[in-house]
């Protein structure tokens, strides 16, 4: 519990699946955790206890990350309570699959904005108070690669973030800022249950293609948000990482 030490991260969309175990990972490796969610406060709240009782430190905070004052709040938060900012893990996402013929512009522009647009404004809004070793870490998806039919708005959504981590390690890393790319394949989450992809003929199929033979779980990827986010990671930027059990 000593990597993290005396570090404060911002956690986005941190009340359940993936964030929350990122923001508990990172909490029991010593780091101060601003869990943020947009809607779900009872669900964040729930991770702060867990991160408290374990020792840890944790305060919950809503927004919404495609709203710019939103954003600015998030940081703010993490400012106001720990005095500082070193980690932004940009992990809030939505998405929707369908076919071309049914892509509408109010789904274009939903996913978009939280899923691109709310990585920009929550990374402007911490970068004033970044310092010499601070990381970025976007939360991408194996379907930039996988490209899987149905997805032409949401898979939009995760290259153009694949594009951003790069263009941003190359903008920040004068001033010794990290940002790197994790993307998980397929993982049993509260939201994949809900979107009927567990258990699925779907799932099935991907899990048939995995050389590790399974869906993800989400320690799988918080710990390597978590590598990302420390000093053992301290070479390493603009790098996109597939989670995915070798899912290709």
């Amino acid at each position: 519990m000593s990597k993290l030490k005396g570090k404060v991260a911002v956690v986005t969309g941190a009340s359940k699946g993936i964030g929350a175990a990122i923001a508990k990972s990172l909490a029991a490796e010593g780091a101060s955790v601003v869990v943020n969610y947009a809607s779900s406060k009872s669900g964040a709240d729930t991770v702060v206890a867990a991160i408290t009782a374990a020792g840890g430190k944790a305060v919950a905070v809503g927004g919404d990350v495609s709203k710019s004052v939103e954003a600015q709040g998030i940081i703010d938060a993490a400012i106001k309570n720990y005095g500082r900012l070193d980690i932004l893990v940009n992990n809030s996402g939505v998405y929707e699959f369908s076919a071309i013929e049914d892509v509408t512009e109010e789904q274009f522009h939903k996913i978009f904005n939280i899923n691109v647009l709310g990585v920009l404004l929550t990374t402007r809004a911490a970068v004033k108070h970044f310092g010499e070793g601070a990381s970025v870490i976007n939360i991408g998806s194996g379907v930039s690669s996988l490209t899987p039919p149905n997805s032409a708005v949401y898979t939009g959504t995760k290259g153009a973030l694949d594009a951003i981590t790069g263009v941003l390690a190359k903008e920040l890393g004068a001033r010794k800022i990290r940002v790197n790319s994790v993307n998980p394949g397929i993982v049993d989450t509260e939201g994949t249950q809900t979107a009927g992809f567990i258990g699925s003929d779907f799932e099935k199929a991907l899990v048939a293609q995995t050389p590790l033979g399974r869906a993800g779980r989400v320690d799988d990827i918080a710990s390597v948000v978590t590598f990302f986010a420390s000093d053992d990671a301290k070479w390493i930027t603009g790098e996109r990482v597939i989670t995915g059990g070798g899912l290709r």
